[in-house]
């Protein structure tokens, strides 16, 4: 078993658990993500090198990005990642999210709960009202994952992100915080 326990997870569901992505990740990570290129690209570009994991990691301040690792519980594996990018607050209280699994165990559904568990994170801890996600039309995969978790199309942008140096069409997807608790919005008072 790895280094981390239960106790660093920040949620556990069924099948896989949600902890913040660390140091002592980088050769696993890296290692999944050479194992995993033809998968990413052209999707997404993910750091495959100990320097690119470096700067990676360096984003994650905790205030405006937070970056974490769905791992299988017991053996602590890396099953895939999902980050929560340009967190804005009051009076937004939102964020993008990007997220990738990873060629080992794709398409067991991994993804699907350890996104559904950062939703939760997101929203109860983070205090996020709406996480969006900027996905190119033609990512079936993660177009699926989306819609199977409640978030809603709101729209194409083209030529919106830059990836790999080719700027990409996306559809903007988003989810608020009651669409997932099937509850009745929260206030935006500022008092909160």
């Amino acid at each position: 078993m790895r280094a981390e326990t239960r106790a660093t997870f920040l949620r556990q569901g069924g099948r896989v658990a949600l902890r913040r992505v660390a140091a002592s990740d980088q050769e696993e990570f890296v290692g999944l993500v050479e194992a995993s290129r033809a998968l990413h690209r052209p999707w997404i570009v993910v750091p495959r090198t100990p320097e690119e994991f470096r700067t990676y990691l360096s984003r994650f301040d905790q205030t405006l990005a937070e970056g974490f690792v769905i791992c299988l519980p017991r053996s602590g594996a890396i099953v895939g990642f999902v980050n929560v990018n340009e967190i804005v607050r009051h009076p937004y209280q939102r964020g993008i999210i990007g997220y990738g699994a990873f060629a080992s165990t794709v398409g067991l559904g991994y993804m699907t709960e350890g996104v559904s568990l950062l939703l939760d994170y997101g929203f109860k801890n983070l205090g996020l009202h709406r996480i969006e996600a900027d996905i190119q039309p033609g990512n079936t995969a993660s177009l699926n994952l989306v819609r199977r978790l409640k978030f809603h199309r709101e729209g194409f942008s083209r030529g919106f992100i830059c990836i790999d140096g080719k700027w990409m069409d996306h559809e903007r997807w988003a989810i608020t915080s009651d669409i997932l608790a099937a509850q009745p919005p929260r206030s935006c008072s500022s008092s909160e």
